[in-house]
C-alpha cells in the first residue's frame, strides 16, 4: 500500500505537458513574448531559426505580453519561437578555487582554465544586511596611496567612489590601488569598459602575483546590457560570500557609471521616461540598492570594502550619476584633468574629496597633520596665479608665506609612481613629519 502510495505521489509530481510561449516581437534587445505566463527576473530559453536556444530573462510584461532580454546577441529570431521557461533555479557555486579566475556575469568562466566549483551555494542576489546589525567601520584600510592613506584614509568596510572625467586615470590608480591593497581578496569588476583594457588590466595592473587573489568578473562594452548588469551584482555576491567567510574583502567596481547605463538601457527599452539626462527614474532609485549590499556584515570577523569609478561626463561632477553616487557613498574621490595635464600623479584633488570615515580610523594627530596639509594647499591656491608673475610679495600673511615655502615638498608627498609603494604607517609618518 505504501509503495503504491509513493508511485502515485511520484506520478502526480511529472508535469502532463511544458508550459511554452511563442515569440511574437523583437525591436532591438527587447523581445515579446505571448501564451506562456512568465514572472518578472525568470530566466527563458529562446529557440532560434537553426534550432539553437538563447538564454533571456523576464524584465517586464504588460496585459498578457511578457519582455525578455537575452543575456547575448540575439541572431535568428522568427515570430512564433518557442520560449521555454526554465523553472530550476540558477545554481552557482563557489570556493577557494575561485582565486584567480576571471568569469562573466552568469559566472561561466572565460579564461579556458576548466569548469568552477565549490562547496558553498552563491545566490545571484546580493544580500542585504540590517543595517542596526552592521559591523561598523573600525580599522584602517591601507590602499597604498599616498595622498589617500595620509589625507583621506579609508577604513575596512567603506565605499567609495572614484570620479573622474574620461583619460585623467582612473583605471590606473585603480590598478595600483589593486596591487597595493592589503586585503585577502580582491574582487574586479570591469564593467561595460573597453575590451582592450581588461586584458591590459588583468596583466600589467594585477600580475601574476595580484591574480592569485583576486577574482575578476568581467562584462566588455559589447556585452548585453542585461549581462553588464548581472556581471555587476555578481561582484557584489562574491566579494559578501568572502565577507562571510571572515575574509578582508576589497570590491573594485570599473564602472558604477556603465552599470547605470546599463539600467537605462533596460529602462528606456520597457518604456519608461527619461527624466535627468536621459536616465529615467528608477536609475536613481536602484543605485542605492546596489551600493547598500557592499560594507561590513554582521560578523566581527571579514570585511568588504568597496571602490567605484564614477565617470563624469564632460568633466562636470554634477553629472546626475556622480551627484548621486557623491550622496550614496561614504566618500569620493575626485580627479581632475588639471593636475593630469600638469604631470601630477595620481591626479587627485584633496581639496574637492572627502572620507567620511577617516575620524572614525585616524588618530587625533593624524587627522590634525591633514587639516593643516589642506589649509596649506588652499592658501597656496589663492596666491598660485600670482606666483609665475612675481606679483606676490611676501610678509603680508606668514600663513601663505609657509604655504609657499612647503609647498613644493607638498606636491612631492602627494605624487607617486605608478610602481612605487606607500604603506599607511610610513605614510602617516611621513605627512606629521612634514606638518610638524
Amino acid at each position: 500500500m505504501i509503495g503504491a502510495a509513493l508511485r502515485n505521489l511520484e506520478l502526480e509530481s511529472v508535469p502532463i505537458a511544458t508550459p511554452t510561449g511563442r515569440l511574437v516581437g523583437a525591436s532591438g534587445l527587447l523581445l515579446e513574448s505571448r501564451g506562456c505566463p512568465l514572472s518578472t527576473g525568470q530566466r527563458c530559453s529562446v529557440e532560434t531559426g537553426n534550432g539553437d536556444w538563447i538564454d533571456a530573462q523576464v524584465v517586464g510584461f504588460r496585459e498578457d505580453v511578457s519582455y525578455l532580454m537575452p543575456f547575448k546577441r540575439p541572431e535568428g529570431l522568427a515570430t512564433g519561437a518557442r520560449v521555454l521557461p526554465q523553472t530550476d533555479r540558477d545554481v552557482l557555486r563557489i570556493g577557494p578555487s575561485w582565486l584567480g579566475r576571471i568569469v562573466n556575469g552568469l559566472g561561466e568562466p572565460v579564461d579556458s582554465r576548466g569548469r568552477l566549483g565549490g562547496e558553498h551555494v552563491l545566490d545571484m542576489q546580493p544580500p542585504r544586511v540590517n543595517p542596526l546589525k552592521k559591523k561598523p567601520v573600525k580599522d584602517a584600510l591601507d590602499v597604498g596611496v599616498r595622498a589617500i592613506n595620509g589625507i583621506l584614509t579609508l577604513g575596512k568596510g567603506q565605499r567609495v567612489g572614484l570620479m573622474a572625467g574620461s583619460g585623467v586615470g582612473k583605471s590606473v590608480l585603480l590598478g595600483l590601488i589593486t596591487r597595493q591593497t592589503v586585503a585577502d581578496i580582491v574582487v574586479v569588476g570591469l564593467i561595460g569598459e573597453r575590451g582592450r583594457e581588461v586584458r591590459e588590466f588583468i596583466d600589467l595592473s594585477l600580475g601574476e602575483a595580484g591574480m592569485k587573489r583576486a577574482i575578476v568578473v568581467v562584462a566588455p562594452a559589447d556585452e548585453s546590457p542585461l549581462m553588464r548588469l548581472r556581471a555587476t551584482e555578481l561582484c557584489h555576491s562574491i566579494a559578501a560570500h568572502f565577507r562571510d567567510q571572515g575574509k578582508d574583502v576589497l570590491l573594485l567596481v570599473d564602472s558604477l557609471t556603465r552599470y547605470a547605463m546599463a539600467r537605462r538601457e533596460v529602462a528606456l527599452a520597457l518604456g519608461e521616461p527619461p527624466a535627468t539626462r536621459g536616465y529615467p527614474p528608477s536609475v536613481f532609485s536602484l543605485l542605492p540598492q546596489l551600493v547598500e549590499t557592499a560594507g561590513n556584515g554582521e560578523r566581527e570577523e571579514g570585511s568588504m570594502s568597496a571602490i567605484y569609478t564614477v565617470l563624469a561626463e564632460g568633466d562636470d561632477q554634477q553629472d546626475p550619476v556622480v551627484d548621486t553616487a557623491r550622496a550614496i557613498l561614504d566618500g569620493h574621490i575626485v580627479l581632475t584633468r588639471q593636475l593630469a595635464e600638469r604631470g601630477h600623479y595620481p591626479a587627485i584633488d584633496i581639496s574637492q574629496s572627502i572620507s567620511r570615515c577617516m575620524a572614525l580610523v585616524a588618530t587625533h594627530q593624524h587627522q590634525r597633520a591633514a587639516r593643516s596639509l589642506l589649509a596649506m594647499v588652499a592658501k597656496h591656491a589663492q596666491v598660485r596665479d600670482l606666483l609665475p608673475l612675481g606679483a606676490y610679495v611676501p610678509g603680508a600673511d606668514p600663513a601663505t608665506d609657509k604655504a609657499v615655502e612647503l609647498y613644493p615638498k607638498i606636491e612631492a608627498f602627494l605624487h607617486q609612481g605608478t610602481r612605487e609603494a606607500a604603506p599607511l604607517t610610513q605614510t602617516i609618518a611621513a605627512l606629521e613629519g612634514l606638518m610638524a
